[in-house]
């Protein structure tokens, strides 16, 4: 039985120049993955929401004696704190509303999502005053300077697997640098971000500056095509990504792009085994594997696999799969009954192939045949040319590997199209540090996995995209740099 949520579900319409609108009338169904079951209905915002959105977003930032214009950093920082107190004040509420429609467990979403949404705001509120250019002087007859100004509109799209954590992404250093913005979540996901437009309402952002269109993949291409918009943030799927990049450069948007990633986690006989077990089955379940940068691949190191692996399977099983909204529940529902028959997909193909599965294999049943449900999977005698090595699954499955020494699985690691992130797990630091070195991926964790900090950059190579979320290097991506040049 699914328990009941306090969370307040009504039908979601577009926000747009500080109002909310029907738009065309067309509204489309969010599911609640536990269940299967419709939640609500949502505003279907299309090439004519996105005209709208990006007129109110054009006219908040073109207008040099409107609020936003003249609003000061430190006011801009001021409002983006206030937002993170909301966030706070109603910490419950999003939590759940992201539970319910992503089928993600209320543990993840209250206690590790939404504190990190709180703090992408307060750290990019502390940026806002901070954005400066620089003096030059390399003439004595002139005076010369350079600006960071904001790039304009942005149109950010998110995916549907931290709804919410990944739009503060975006939102967090665009708002910081006095851009205005267009925020289109995943269709299959927009209730949290709603809700967070009402938020930014309430704490002082100005109409027009952020505005919230849903909707599926013709609201997406009619924001990335638009010529009123500057540049488009994007977290998705890498085939999305490269449709992205297509279409934007009919208009040479400014783009950056976070995407898939096949990461490999790799465990040393020399590590403390437990806490590595702990980690990989983190690295591979949390956020039921929905998770861009999940250790999907495991490599082991060959004197150890025995070992590592029984304890991997044992500690699999005691994995809690779930209701998503009991606090007990470490495993819930993945995204979509679509979703779910490609993880399902992959777990045949796997077998297939030949590779042994170890646990799990099957959807679970926790509500009947309504939930979307997968097993905590875990395959051995994987070869890693196999597809469930290659290949983003984007789900609760994981694929162990051996390897000999820090040559073989240096080489090993790399051997795929994606570079999102990577873990090492050792208790030689200086072998931690060689294979850092060579991993070609955007973060590298030793001795743990997955954690995040606002003030670290986060984002990929090769074909997990370009560009840099969080940390300072964000502010490049949505500023402007220009040169100024005086003769005295």
């Amino acid at each position: 039985m699914i328990a009941a949520s306090k969370a307040k579900v009504v039908p979601g319409k577009l926000l747009i120049d500080g109002k909310w609108s029907e738009g065309s009338g067309k509204t489309f169904d969010t599911f609640n993955p536990a269940t299967g079951e419709v939640l609500t209905q949502v505003a279907e915002g299309g090439a004519t929401g996105v005209d709208q959105a990006v007129a109110a977003a054009r006219k908040a930032f073109d207008d040099v004696n409107g609020p936003w214009r003249k609003m000061s950093a430190s006011e801009r920082g001021k409002v983006l704190w206030r937002i993170a107190d909301l966030i706070d004040k109603n910490i419950e509420e999003l939590a759940e509303l992201e539970t319910l429609n992503n089928g993600k467990p209320i543990f993840e979403s209250r206690y590790v999502d939404m504190p990190m949404v709180a703090d992408v705001f307060r750290y990019f509120a502390g940026w806002a005053t901070k954005i400066h250019g620089e003096t030059v002087n390399s003439f004595s007859n002139a005076f010369t300077y350079t600006l960071r100004e904001p790039v304009g509109v942005v149109g950010a799209i998110v995916a549907w697997n931290f709804p919410l954590l990944l739009a503060s992404w975006k939102l967090g250093p665009a708002l910081a640098c006095g851009n205005t913005v267009i925020l289109k979540p995943a269709e299959q996901t927009p209730l949290s971000a709603l809700r967070f437009g009402e938020l930014a309402l309430e704490a002082g952002l100005p109409a027009g500056v952020l505005n919230i269109v849903t909707g599926g993949p013709e609201t997406g291409a009619a924001l990335v095509k638009h010529p009123g918009v500057d540049k488009i943030a994007f977290t998705g799927s890498t085939s999305v990504g490269k449709e992205i990049m297509r279409s934007s450069a009919e208009t040479l948007k400014r783009v950056t792009l976070e995407l898939g990633g096949k990461s490999p986690n790799i465990v040393f006989a020399d590590s403390q085994m437990d806490s590595a077990v702990k980690g990989a089955l983190n690295g591979i379940f949390y956020g039921k594997g929905e998770v861009c940068c999940a250790g999907s691949r495991l490599f082991i190191e060959k004197k150890a696999e025995d070992e590592f692996v029984t304890k991997l399977v044992e500690s699999s099983k005691k994995i809690r799969l779930g209701d998503p909204l009991d606090p007990k529940t470490r495993l819930g529902a993945v995204v979509s009954e679509k979703q779910m028959q490609t993880v399902l997909g992959y777990i045949e193909a796997g077998k297939n192939e030949g590779a042994k599965l170890l646990a799990g294999g099957k959807r679970a049943q926790v509500n009947g045949d309504h939930g979307y449900f997968i097993e905590p999977t875990i395959f051995g005698c994987v070869n890693n040319d196999m597809k469930i090595a290659q290949e983003e699954i984007f789900g609760p499955v994981l694929a162990t590997l051996t390897f000999d020494d820090i040559e073989q699985v240096a080489e090993l690691a790399n051997k795929n199209v994606y570079g999102l992130a990577a873990a090492v797990w050792t208790n030689d630091i200086k072998k931690a540090h060689q294979l850092s070195r060579r991993l070609k991926a955007g973060t590298v964790w030793i001795n743990t996995y997955g954690v995040m900090d606002a003030a670290l950059p986060f984002g990929g190579y090769k074909q997990s995209g370009f560009g840099r979320e969080l940390g300072m290097h964000a502010i490049e991506h949505y500023t402007e740099l220009k040169s100024v040049w005086m003769n005295l």
